[in-house]
């Protein structure tokens, strides 16, 4: 892309007739042409100061440019829109303040281990250097550091093709991540000759290299699996964002080892499978002997790997698949490390199996299936009840129902009880359609989530958003309405964080800290927007109104009422919660 100017410099226009002007590019057109030469064609973002230009003349070049009301759920946009491509999402924010706002979401896409690239502009570098007091004067590059795999400025534009292939191969190498590019100000007006910042241009040629394991750490894991009288498979989201889910069925069922889905990686293979023990949780993580980790970590979300729900320690022996060497051990000691790309090691896994692998004893088989089918019941028990107002057993069987006929359809899921009790009980049957708070259990995903979700996948995206969940990206619905989306957002309305029943200790006027406003009606912000706003109270209701919002693909937000007292404290992790054990008289 460039542009015409009919002369640079005095020197230029003198040397060169004026019937011939010289044709020039800039910081804005190349930085376009770097992220075009490498499929990079949707940018999320806020516009403002220094970068309203660059998002008008990235759309003008065909780019599809996404307009958000915060740049932290721009953010959490690119990341989802990352993990489901496998390329980096884009997500472009204004300085200091702005770029602090994307920041949040970058740290979360590095931990999560979702490439995405942070695109800010900035003040300029003598100025700050020099602590002067410029426009929003900030040492962005410093700050964004630590917080994400790679960071890098830019100071000339013939260096821009070159930096977009760094943060490229950087966020989407190794163990994917989030990247920063700091963008001062002065650099987008920059001009140099077209021809030579064509070349300048980098196209990132094969920047996820397949890693492969070593033949004897291969030999290693089956060797320990082949010991086993309880295997367990734990798969997790760095199996389904591997994207080898061929490969990942092959080598469950050929093991016929029991597996246990953590939440991202619910649909790899069918919630309904028979070799699934989700609802047998506890008793697999307990009694398994060997615990292979497919794309998982053994971090908080399972206990560290250890503790009274691993059973009796160091009883267990791990075999772990994962792309970054240094995770292993990083809890407890793995038995059979095996450092390299998803598919490789279980292609490597599978070949060394050959045709006749002994599958695990029927009695852990019989065991595992004997209590899931006993946990399935007691909640089907809980799901075939009829409340009103409904409890979140009530609303979700009715979700569940949906999902069920709508295996197509994305799922995000963000909440407390909302998030704990959803995971449990909406089946997911194919990979890559849920989208959940991740790794560090955060709130405030939810609407940036379903945007990415609905453009990247052009699905119907179902949204169950806890009330207080939906409040940190809420005015988003505006963005969902702007771009006529199809999502359909449910949000458990229950008065309050956990519950809407608490009272002030004190006796004071104000309300509790975790209450809201009683019965507040969020179905009418999305219709002063010009979307679909629904009122629900009993499952009949909330089953026609989700149907009715998927079959018309229209921006449409439900506020389901929970009852009140329904929820229970921080959902299933009100452990991490500190009591007081001080009494003051």
């Amino acid at each position: 892309m460039s542009v015409e100017t009919p002369e640079l410099t005095v020197e230029a226009a003198n040397s060169k007739p004026a019937s011939e002007p010289k044709e020039l590019t800039d910081g804005f057109h190349l930085l376009i042409d770097a992220f075009k030469a490498n499929d990079l064609n949707t940018i999320y973002g806020v516009p403002g100061i220094p970068i309203t230009d660059f998002g008008r003349l990235a759309q003008a070049s065909g780019m599809r440019v996404i307009s958000f009301r915060h740049e932290q759920h721009a953010g959490n946009a690119a990341a989802i829109a990352g993990y489901l491509t496998k390329k980096p999402g884009l997500c472009l924010t204004v300085s200091a303040p702005g770029f602090l706002n994307g920041l949040t979401a970058l740290a979360n896409a590095t931990t999560n281990c979702f490439p995405m690239i942070l695109i800010s502009g900035s003040s300029e570098r003598e100025i700050v250097d020099l602590q002067q007091g410029d426009y929003e004067e900030m040492d962005q590059l410093a700050i964004a550091k630590p917080l994400c795999k790679a960071a890098f400025r830019v100071l000339h534009a013939e260096d821009i093709g070159i930096a977009v292939a760094r943060a490229v191969r950087a966020a989407v190498s190794g163990r994917p991540g989030g990247v920063y590019l700091d963008l001062p100000a002065k650099l987008f007006g920059q001009v140099m000759d077209a021809a030579e910042g064509a070349k300048s241009i980098v196209k990132v040629i094969d920047p996820a290299p397949a890693q492969l394991p070593a033949p004897e750490a291969a030999q290693r894991a089956l060797d320990v699996l082949k010991g086993a009288k309880r295997p367990l498979i734990i798969l997790g989201k760095g199996a389904a964002y591997a994207q080898a889910d061929d490969v990942v069925r092959q080598f469950v069922e050929k093991s016929g080892i029991p597996y246990l889905p953590m939440s991202m990686a619910k649909g790899l293979l069918p919630d309904t499978h028979k070799q699934s023990a989700g609802a047998a949780r506890s008793l697999a993580l307990k009694e398994s002997d060997v615990v292979v980790m497919v794309g998982a970590r053994l971090n908080w979300l399972l206990s560290h790997g250890k503790g009274k729900s691993w059973g009796e320690p160091h009883s267990k022996k791990f075999i772990q698949i994962d792309i970054e060497p240094t995770e292993m051990d990083s809890n407890v000691e793995i038995a059979a490390p095996l450092v390299g790309d998803m598919e490789s090691c279980l292609q490597s896994l599978l070949n060394g199996m050959g045709d006749n692998w002994q599958t695990p004893p029927q009695e852990w088989l019989s065991a595992i299936a004997a209590k899931r089918d006993t946990n399935l019941a007691r909640m089907e028990k809980k799901l075939s009840n009829v409340t009103e107002p409904m409890d979140f057993h009530t609303a979700l069987a009715a979700l569940k129902e949906i999902i069920r006929q709508r295996p197509d359809a994305m799922l995000v899921n963000e909440g407390a009880n909302t998030l704990d009790f959803a995971r449990s009980v909406i089946d997911m049957y194919k990979p890559r359609k849920r989208l959940d708070v991740g790794t560090w259990g955060i709130m405030g995903i939810g609407m940036g989530a379903a945007v990415a979700a609905a453009i990247e996948t052009g699905q119907p995206v179902l949204a169950v958003e806890g009330d207080s969940a939906f409040g940190f990206s809420g005015m988003e619905v505006e963005t969902i309405c702007r771009y006529n989306l199809p999502v359909c957002i449910v949000v458990f309305n229950n008065n309050g964080i956990y519950r809407g029943t608490d009272v002030n200790p004190s006796g004071g006027s104000d309300v509790a800290p975790t209450v809201f406003v009683k019965n507040s009606r969020y179905d009418k912000m999305m219709e002063a927007f010009g979307g679909v706003g629904e009122h629900v109270v009993n499952q009949d209701e909330l089953t026609v109104a989700v149907n009715k919002a998927m079959d018309s693909g229209k921006p449409t937000l439900i506020n389901a009422v929970i009852d009140e007292a329904s929820g229970t404290e921080s959902g299933r992790i009100g452990n991490l919660n500190p009591q007081s054990v001080v009494t003051k008289k």
